[in-house]
């Protein structure tokens, strides 16, 4: 078997993307597991792709299980940590959000690595995020 997951786009705009995240697991839980792919994303009014995205809010709310929030790269860099049993709020945006910090390699793209999953461990997030664009 594997972690029962859904992913959900609630906003893919101009400015802004939000999506939802869910996962019960069955104690096999996810590693490095691709949530936003930020090529799929709308381009913006000039015609310019999404090249990566800045995180300005998270909800959470996470049973048993931590989740780890990581930026795609050559070696995945650490973005966030939700921590177990908890139900969550952290509100980024008074500064902008946290930008992607990735190195090498870096895609933009925004992955969870879980731990300490056992079976009927859940998380449910929703990431609020600000697009960033390539220039022209």
């Amino acid at each position: 078997m594997a972690d029962a997951v859904a992913s959900q786009t609630i906003l893919d705009g101009e400015r802004l993307f939000i999506g939802k995240f869910t996962n019960i697991s069955d104690g096999t839980g996810e590693s490095a597991v691709v949530k936003i792919d930020v090529s799929t994303l709308a381009v913006n009014s000039f015609g310019l792709a999404c090249n990566g995205v800045k995180i300005n809010k998270i909800y959470g709310t996470t049973h048993g299980m931590e989740v780890r929030i990581l930026w795609d790269a050559t070696t995945d860099v650490f973005a966030w940590q939700i921590p177990q049993n908890s139900n969550y709020l952290m509100d980024l945006s008074s500064f902008g959000g946290i930008p992607n910090n990735a190195g090498a390699g870096s895609t933009g793209d925004v992955l969870f690595t879980t731990a300490d999953a056992s079976s009927g461990d859940m998380y449910s997030i929703v990431l609020e995020c600000l697009k960033t664009y390539a220039s022209a």
